[in-house]
Order: structure tokens, then C-alpha cells, then sequence
């Protein structure tokens, strides 16, 4: 009687073995981590667009960290990526057919290939309760009537103070009114300033309407981005 249950325990262990060992149970212990570690601690995307040239570039793989803001807030010149929302324009149709949704779906999950997310990559410039206008006299930005210090930004509307500026006719595009952030929301900008659809581009110039300022909501804001790991030629923490 000892000896077959000896046996039945052998052979409960070898099957074990067998399927631990099995290239089919390994492949999905790694989607499984895979996707644990996308959800609660660094997501993978691929940035869509050239709105953060020459931070980002088209196509370039960045990690984001979804623990960044635990106990803190999003801060002034912080990238974040953020799910855009119907106010954005920026939903996107969720495809119809059963195997391709199957395939964004995981691509979603575990970060590798399309997914069904539709995401957006910006800089904070201010957050609730701070107050933002332009321009300043040289042309830069306001937080709370300060100059904000932007070394990052390239592609910028045309300022010539006296030429093109928030005075002349026509005024220049970077001018934009004083808006004060509502609570739990932040405004976002894209480096290449002239070429990011963003918080503010329908608030450009002297045919901006009221309540142009379309705002990212903290609930959307996936995470800050720490780095950029693919292509290697362009590995490591974006300027800030």
C-alpha cells in the first residue's frame, strides 16, 4: 500500500515537472507577468504622433511609470501619458471584428503590438489652481504670472515683440487668455508647439472662442514617462 501511494506521488510530482517545464506554461507565466507589471507598475506605448519632436519621436517605445503619482500629484514639466477622452475629438472606434478586437485587447495588456487604448503624450504646464496666460513680454508662457522656463520647445508660433506680439493686428498665435485650472485637471502642451494638438490649440489667435481650453482630467493620466527604451539611439529620461 506505502509503495503505490510512493508511486502515485511520483507521478503527481513528473507531471508537475512536465508542465512547468512545458514551453506552453512558461510562455504564459510571461504574459502573465507581463501584463500584472503593465497594470500596476510600467506600461510600454508607442508615441503616435510628432507633437513632442524633439523630445519624442515618432514611433519611439517609453516606459511609463504607473506609480509615479501615488501620494503626489503631476507636477510643471512633468510628460505624462493620458487617455484621451471625448473632449479631446480623440475616441476611437473599437473595432467590430471578434479576432482583431482579441488581438488589440492583448496588445493592450501586455504592451507588445496595437491595442485598443487611444493615448496621448504631453507636458504638464499647469495643474489645479494655477493660473496660465501668454505672453510675457519676450514671449514666454505665464504660471501664476511667472515666466515659465521651457528650453524643451521647438516649432513655437511666430513672437516679435512690437511686430507680432499679443498687441498687434493680426497678434501672434501664442497669445492666449488668462485661464485659471480647475480643480483635479491640468493643461497640457506639446513641445512642438506649432504642431501639437493640445490643450490650447483652439485658443490660438483673436478669433479664440470662451472655454477653448480643453483640459486632462487627473482620473485619464495613466503616468509620468521616466525613459525611453526603444530605438537605442535615443534611450533615456526625456528633457525636463
Amino acid at each position: 500500500m506505502g509503495s503505490l501511494c510512493a508511486n502515485e506521488n511520483e507521478k503527481s510530482v513528473g507531471l508537475f515537472r512536465r508542465i512547468v517545464g512545458s514551453f506552453w506554461f512558461n510562455l504564459l507565466a510571461a504574459f502573465f507577468v507581463l501584463a500584472v507589471m503593465q497594470l500596476f507598475v510600467v506600461k510600454l506605448y508607442s508615441v503616435p504622433s510628432g507633437s513632442m519632436e524633439n523630445t519624442l519621436e515618432i514611433g519611439d517605445k517609453v516606459l511609463v511609470s504607473r506609480l509615479a503619482y501615488i501620494g503626489s500629484e503631476p507636477t510643471v514639466g512633468d510628460v505624462v501619458v493620458f487617455d484621451a477622452s471625448a473632449t479631446w475629438d480623440e475616441s476611437r472606434e473599437r473595432p467590430t471584428n471578434p479576432i482583431e478586437y482579441a488581438v488589440k485587447w492583448l496588445g493592450g495588456l501586455i504592451g507588445v503590438g496595437p491595442s485598443l487604448d487611444h493615448t496621448l503624450v504631453k507636458r504638464v504646464v499647469a495643474g489645479p489652481g494655477q493660473t496660465i496666460a501668454c505672453c510675457g513680454d519676450t514671449g514666454q508662457m505665464l504660471v501664476d504670472g511667472e515666466p515659465l522656463e521651457e528650453p524643451y520647445v521647438v516649432n513655437d508660433f511666430l513672437f516679435v515683440p512690437g511686430q507680432v506680439d499679443c498687441s498687434t493686428e493680426p497678434m501672434s498665435r501664442r497669445c492666449v487668455d488668462e485661464f485659471t485650472v480647475p480643480a483635479e485637471q491640468y493643461v497640457v502642451l506639446g513641445d512642438s508647439r506649432a504642431n501639437s494638438s493640445d490643450s490650447l490649440i483652439e485658443c490660438r489667435g483673436s478669433s479664440a472662442s470662451d472655454n477653448c481650453v480643453r483640459t486632462v482630467q487627473r482620473s485619464d493620466i495613466v503616468g509620468k514617462l521616466f525613459t525611453v527604451v526603444w530605438p537605442i539611439g535615443n534611450l533615456g529620461a526625456p528633457a525636463g
